[in-house]
C-alpha cells in the first residue's frame, strides 16, 4: 500500500501545483517536474525513482505520445517530412560536436566525451508536446516539423548509440556488436514497414472489429491494445516506446472512432499516468556537492539548450522556415527527458560513462528539460502564436 499512498500524494500535489502554475502563466509541466525535484533525492528525499513509479511514468509517456499522434494532422506530417529529417540531423550533429568538445576540455577521455555528446543528441519531445498541446499549436507547421524531427532524431540517436557501444566492445546495452547493429537496423526497417500497414489497414479493421464486441468500452480497450502493443514493439527494435505509441495514435486517428477514443484517453492519461511521468523527470535529479561539478553542470546545461536551439533551428532555417518559425522549432527540440536518461543509463552500464560524471550528466538533462518549456513558450509568444490563449 506504500506505493498507493505515494501515488495519491503525487496526484494531489501535482494538481495543486499545476493550478498555481496556470494561474501565473507557467506551463504546468514545469510545476510537475519541480514536484519531483523537491520530493525526490535532490531535496527532501521522500520519493525515489524506480519501482512502480518507473512503470507508471513509462505508461505516461506512451499515452502522452499516443494522444499527440491522434491529434496530429497526418497530411501535415507528410508535408513537412523532409524539413523534419534535416532539422533532426542538424539537431543531432551540433550537440555531439560541441558538447563532446566541451566535455573533452573538462578533462574527460575522448570516448567518454563523445558519448556525452551522443546523450545530448537525443530529444524528448514529450514535454514540448504537452506545451504545444496546451497552446493548441500541435497541428501548426512548426508542431508537425517538431514531431517529425523527434521521430527521426530518436532513430538517429539510437543508431549512433549502437555504433558507440559496438566500438567500445563492452556489454551493457540491448544491442552489442557489429552484427547486432545490423540486426537492429533491419528490425527498425521492418518496424516502419509494419507501421504503414497498421495505419493503412490493420488499425481501422481492429477498431471496427472491437465495435462488434459485447463488452464495456471495447473500442477504447482495443485502442489501448494498439497503443501499448506498438510501444512494446518499438522498444523491441531498439527505439523508444514513445515512437511506437505516437504512430499508434496516428493509426487510430485514421479510423471513424477517433473522437470517442480521444475523449477516453485524455482523462486516463492526465488523471494518473502523465503527471507521474513528469514527476519522475524531477526525481532523477541530484544536487551536486563540489564547485567543479556545478561549473560542469552550468556550462553543459547552457550548451545543451543552445546546441539544440541553433542546431535544429538552423536546420529549419536552411529548409526555408522564417526566423520566428525556426526559433519555435529549435526551442521545441531542446527537452531531453526520458531518451537522454535512458541513453545515459545504457552508457553507464556499458562503461561508456564514469560514475564520477553520471550524476552530473543526469542533473544537466533535468535542468535542460526544465528550461525547455519556458524557452518554447517564449518562442510562441515572440511570434504572437499565443494571442488567443494569453
Amino acid at each position: 500500500m506504500a506505493f498507493i499512498a505515494t501515488l495519491a500524494g503525487i496526484l494531489l500535489v501535482t494538481q495543486i501545483v499545476s493550478h498555481a502554475c496556470n494561474r501565473v502563466g507557467i506551463p504546468d509541466v514545469i510545476g510537475q517536474i519541480l514536484v519531483g525535484v523537491v520530493a525526490g533525492p535532490a531535496i527532501l528525499n521522500w520519493i525515489y525513482p524506480g519501482g512502480m513509479i518507473f512503470e507508471f511514468q513509462e505508461i505516461g509517456v506512451i499515452i502522452l505520445m499516443f494522444i499527440a499522434g491522434m491529434e496530429s494532422d497526418l497530411s501535415l506530417l507528410k508535408k513537412y517530412l523532409k524539413p523534419a529529417v534535416v532539422v533532426a540531423l542538424a539537431g543531432i550533429l551540433l550537440p555531439i560536436v560541441v558538447m563532446g568538445i566541451a566535455a573533452d576540455l573538462f578533462g574527460l577521455q575522448w570516448f567518454e566525451s563523445l558519448f556525452i555528446g551522443v546523450i545530448f543528441a537525443a530529444t524528448s519531445v514529450s514535454i514540448s508536446v504537452a506545451v504545444l498541446r496546451e497552446y493548441r499549436q500541435l497541428n501548426s507547421k512548426e508542431g508537425a516539423t517538431i514531431l517529425g524531427a523527434a521521430v527521426a532524431d530518436d532513430i538517429g540517436a539510437v543508431m549512433v548509440l549502437s555504433i558507440l557501444i559496438s566500438m567500445s566492445g563492452t556489454a551493457g546495452g540491448s544491442e552489442v556488436g557489429h552484427s547486432s547493429l545490423l540486426f537492429t537496423l533491419v528490425k527498425q526497417i521492418l518496424f516502419f514497414g509494419g507501421t504503414y500497414l497498421l495505419i493503412r489497414w490493420l488499425a481501422p479493421y481492429l477498431i471496427h472489429l472491437s465495435g462488434q464486441l459485447l463488452t464495456i468500452a471495447s473500442t477504447s480497450v482495443m485502442a489501448m491494445v494498439i497503443c501499448l502493443g506498438m510501444a512494446a514493439l518499438a522498444d523491441f527494435v531498439g527505439l523508444s516506446g514513445a515512437v511506437g505509441s505516437f504512430f499508434a495514435g496516428i493509426a487510430v486517428a485514421n479510423t471513424k472512432k477517433k473522437e470517442t477514443i480521444n475523449r477516453s484517453f485524455v482523462p486516463i492519461g492526465y488523471s494518473i499516468f502523465i503527471p507521474v511521468f513528469f514527476v519522475n523527470v524531477g526525481l532523477s535529479m541530484k544536487l551536486a556537492t563540489s564547485l567543479e561539478s556545478w561549473i560542469f553542470i552550468i556550462i553543459m546545461t547552457i550548451l545543451a539548450c543552445l546546441t539544440k536551439l541553433f542546431g535544429a533551428g538552423g536546420g529549419a532555417k536552411l529548409m526555408g522556415f522564417s526566423v520566428p518559425s525556426s526559433y519555435i522549432i529549435g526551442s521545441g527540440m531542446i527537452a531531453r527527458g526520458e531518451m537522454s536518461l535512458i541513453t545515459a543509463q545504457i552508457g553507464y552500464e556499458a562503461h561508456l560513462l564514469s560514475s564520477e560524471y553520471y550524476s552530473d550528466v543526469i542533473t544537466v538533462i533535468v535542468l535542460a528539460t526544465l528550461l525547455a518549456p519556458f524557452i518554447l513558450k517564449h518562442s510562441l509568444k515572440a511570434t504572437h502564436h499565443l494571442g488567443a490563449t494569453e
